[in-house]
């Protein structure tokens, strides 16, 4: 139980404390023991609370009157900036005073030392005066390791009080506690150290685990780590099985991007359609499956896979709309065709009569054209049609068409011919006038779609189209509002049956 435990949470310090109790409590064997408590020291080792495993670590050697073994793992312990660094190195530099001068120091650095004595004269009272001499110098080098994990330590320190949940919880964090992550992370990045890096990387992800910006810049990070792409997998991988919802895949794309930056093209294939099995119709990962295709087998292999998801009845009309509209600009931008983008605008539009992408990027296309003095008029014909279309066949809601229509507008001043003052007067008339002159808008209001319909009701309602009430319907039970909501861009407030 304890292995799947440190398996799954491996930088738990209190979970990696007590499987360590428990097995000093379980077996006979200290190396086995020993290798556990080294185990946990590679997890959970650097923690800034770690204090708890080391204490638990140290009193096992005690337990065995390991006096050669205490030592190196207090030498160790002094150098990690952690929250109770100055108990230990007082604990250190007591038990330094003791043990033999080969222990306090690598060989090389207390030759280096010694040399350095005997330079300076400074050893009186021969070999034991040498050792006492090396004691002190040693003993201000310790020191000087105490003021550098102390000034570590106080750097941290801001951040950690900053940490209230360093555990995993279903509720969101507030942008205090996501602020203070970001800020502890770049400040580990400036400092340098990898292991130290990594380290805090894999605690936030214990608290931010369901948070894709931490994952993805855990990944872009050590992809800026030379070798190290095995691990960028390693990430990915767990945040795309375990952590990321699919229902944001933003994750899993970046994931699909890294296999086939290494050449894996179909596993990111695989990756693009697994999100289509849970998320059908899905736009953006649809978009970027038709790219990878185009990429490694061309264009006619990209068009398919819009063919292929507009053929599917798992993918419901808007998207497809948006399918359509990508499909063109991919025949204009990439295979240069603009007749045959526009005849897959042109041919498609009745479908997708209530489609906002598909009239945005219809018309947007249209306008983008380069033209000329001599082509100009052709074009400004092409683009009135389009705009026409929007106004008088589309299903758009009124604040839509009138966006589109004031791009329209601009056209007309930009580039329009000498009679475009007189179109765009005309147009601004009905766009931003007061609905008594909008003619269209009173038209497509009315029930039999004509206008004189809507301005009797003008007269009758001080001003206001209202709605005409069809008894019959009513005894069938259908709303009389609903089609002036939909006509006026709103939703429809629930009726006292629905409350």
């Amino acid at each position: 139980v304890y292995e799947r435990g440190v398996a799954s949470i491996t930088n738990s310090v209190d979970l990696w404390t007590n499987y360590c109790a428990f097995k000093v409590e379980t077996s006979h064997d200290p190396d086995v023991i020993r290798e556990l408590f080294e185990r946990g020291a590679g997890c959970v080792g650097l923690d800034f609370l770690a204090h708890p495993f080391w204490d638990k670590y140290l009193e096992f050697e005690e337990r065995l009157e390991a006096q050669d073994r205490i030592f190196p793992i207090l030498d160790r312990v002094v150098h990690i900036p952690m929250h109770q660094y100055a108990r230990y190195f007082e604990r250190f530099r007591h038990l330094a005073q003791t043990r033999p001068l080969q222990e306090l120091l690598p060989a090389e650095l207390l030759a280096q030392f010694r040399g350095e004595i005997e330079r300076e004269g400074a050893a009186e009272g021969g070999e034991a005066g040498m050792e006492r001499t090396l004691r002190t110098r040693i003993d201000n080098f310790h020191l000087e390791i105490f003021s550098r994990t102390q000034t570590e330590t106080t750097k941290r320190w801001t951040y950690e009080s900053e940490v209230k949940r360093p555990y995993f919880h279903v509720t969101e964090l507030d942008e205090g506690q996501l602020v203070n992550w970001r800020k502890y992370l770049d400040f580990e990045e400036i400092e340098g150290d990898y292991t130290r890096t990594s380290f805090l990387y894999e605690r936030c992800l214990v608290t931010c685990a369901y948070y894709d910006e931490f994952w993805l810049r855990y990944a872009r990070w050590m992809i800026a780590q030379p070798g190290k792409e095995e691990e960028v997998r390693h990430i990915y991988q767990r945040a795309s099985m375990l952590y990321a919802p699919i229902s944001r895949p933003a994750v899993r794309l970046q994931y699909a991007y890294f296999e086939e930056s290494l050449g894996s093209v179909e596993l990111a294939k695989d990756i693009h359609e697994a999100i289509l099995i849970n998320l059908p119709g899905h736009n953006e990962t649809i978009i970027s499956l038709a790219n990878l295709s185009r990429r490694h087998g061309g264009l006619d292999a990209a068009i398919q896979v819009y063919k292929s998801q507009i053929d599917s009845v798992q993918c419901d009309i808007y998207a497809k709309a948006a399918l359509v509209a990508e499909w063109a600009r991919l025949l204009w931008k990439i295979k240069g065709s603009v007749e045959e983008a526009r005849q897959v605008f042109q041919k498609n539009q009745h479908w997708y009569l209530d489609s906002r992408v598909f009239w945005i990027s219809y018309l947007q296309f249209e306008l983008d054209q380069p033209t000329s003095a001599e082509t100009e008029p052709t074009q400004y014909k092409r683009i009135k049609q389009v705009h026409d279309d929007i106004r008088r066949k589309s299903h758009l809601p009124p604040l839509t068409m009138k966006d589109l229509s004031h791009y329209y507008m601009i056209y007309l001043l930009e580039r329009g011919t000498k009679d475009a003052a007189k179109e765009y007067m005309q147009l601004d008339r009905e766009v931003n006038g007061p609905f008594s002159v909008q003619n269209l808008m009173k038209s497509r209001v009315a029930e039999d779609g004509k206008e004189a319909t809507t301005q009797r009701r003008l007269m009758m309602e001080n001003g206001h189209p209202g709605v005409e009430v069809d008894e019959a319907a009513i005894r069938r039970g259908e709303n009389p509002y609903t089609k002036y909501y939909q006509q006026q861009g709103e939703q429809q407030l629930p009726s006292d049956t629905q409350v």
